[in-house]
């Protein structure tokens, strides 16, 4: 279906056509108002390093040790360390807004109007607006701080006061930054870049050029470019705030303008990129409800010290900056107490994030079969209900 939606489209970079999107055949049928069904299969995110045991218990240990499903990244430097540079860069300019005796004292005025998280996008807008769920931030991975400041002098003036060096070829801003592995006593380094899109000016593909810093704004750039990192990215938003109960925050639902406006567009790699939104939501949904069910079912097994001797719990820790003080002040029991108490609302918070991804994926489903209602075409996914909408609701 080639006129409908990309039987190919690119899952790491522009052009490697390496996702392949097809429905499965067989299930494919014509209902008797003449729509044609084409029914997809669910699909998690592949990760050579990990996969998901099929076993509980391995599931659950690889889960309490930190070593659970990863997410696709764009970098090599935890979100954290890369958070922490951008809050440097942040506070410098909220500082030189606070001095009226400040060098670009204005210009940082003037910056500030909409706050300092509206001077940043991407990745770490999303880690500093706190969009998404505690396990992203911390297994997230990038290289880059995607700025947001008209005020150029302002900000080149504040990247020189911290540390930061334009590269004389590439003219990008760069710093070396250093971490420790909390896996292993190795420190780790990596070139940083800082990068203001508002300068750039670039072009992320398919026609799609930024507009701005907000939730909608990185939403249609996202979806646009479709890679796993930018899917998956949209994913842990919406598995926080896709409230299947209760009310969201304005501003996811101010951001689902962009999925419209997206699927407005009925562009074939667009309407490719959000089934496979659609089948990737599904998946983690069920495995996010399997966890979350097999956490408050084992959450006991933390106080067996065969299983978990003071070895496994010191090890644990490591995960968790504040656990690794909380074990040095209270010992390993009490650890164990506090891991206990983690267990059991994580559980809870991954069934929670189930329910609200099944809830998001539904919406998209529902939103892409009011676009191609006019060709008599309904996409569906294996093994759940089907989502239709009538004439009368179509856009």
């Amino acid at each position: 279906m080639n006129d409908i939606w990309d039987c190919n489209a690119d899952e790491m970079t522009k052009g490697d056509n390496l996702r392949i999107i097809n429905s499965i055949t067989k299930n494919t049928y014509e209902d008797i108002d003449g729509f044609t069904h084409y029914v997809f299969s669910k699909k998690m995110f592949e990760n050579s390093r990990y996969s998901i045991p099929l076993n509980d218990f391995k599931l659950f240990q690889k889960f309490i040790e930190g070593g659970s499903r990863e997410y696709p990244s764009d970098g090599n430097i935890p979100t954290d360390i890369v958070a922490a540079e951008a809050r440097i860069i942040l506070n410098e300019i909220v500082k030189i807004s606070n001095d009226p005796n400040a060098p670009y004292h204005k210009d940082a005025v003037e910056s500030m109007k909409k706050g300092k998280f509206a001077l940043v996008r991407g990745t770490v807008k999303l880690y500093l607006g706190k969009y998404t769920s505690r396990d992203w931030r911390r297994k997230r991975f990038t290289d880059d701080i995607d700025l947001w400041i008209y005020k150029i002098d302002l900000l080149e003036h504040v990247l020189k006061t911290n540390g930061w060096t334009k590269h004389k070829i590439t003219k990008e801003w760069e710093k070396m930054v250093c971490w420790k592995d909390p896996f292993s006593p190795a420190t780790k380094e990596h070139i940083l870049i800082a990068s203001n899109d508002v300068n750039q000016g670039l072009d992320f593909g398919a026609g799609a050029y930024l507009d701005g810093s907000e939730l909608k704004d990185i939403f249609k750039k996202k979806l646009n470019r479709g890679h796993n990192v930018d899917l998956s990215d949209i994913i842990n938003v919406a598995m926080v705030f896709s409230k299947s109960e209760g009310f969201s925050i304005d501003e996811w639902y101010e951001s689902w303008k962009s999925f419209e406006e997206c699927a407005n567009t009925r562009s074939t790699r667009i309407i490719s990129n959000m089934i496979s939104l659609v089948r990737h939501s599904y998946a983690i949904a069920d495995y996010l409800e399997r966890l979350g069910n097999i956490l408050i079912q084992l959450h006991d097994l933390i106080f067996d010290k065969i299983f978990y001797p003071d070895t496994k719990i010191e090890k644990i820790t490591r995960v968790s900056v504040h656990w690794q003080k909380y074990l040095k002040i209270h010992g390993h029991d009490k650890t164990r107490e506090l891991i206990h108490s983690d267990i059991i609302e994580q559980g809870n918070k991954k069934i929670y994030y189930s329910k609200n991804l099944r809830h998001f994926g539904e919406h998209i489903l529902l939103l892409l079969n009011s676009k191609l209602i006019y060709c008599k075409v309904v996409f569906e996914i294996f093994c759940e209900e089907t989502i239709l909408i009538s004439p009368e609701n179509s856009a």
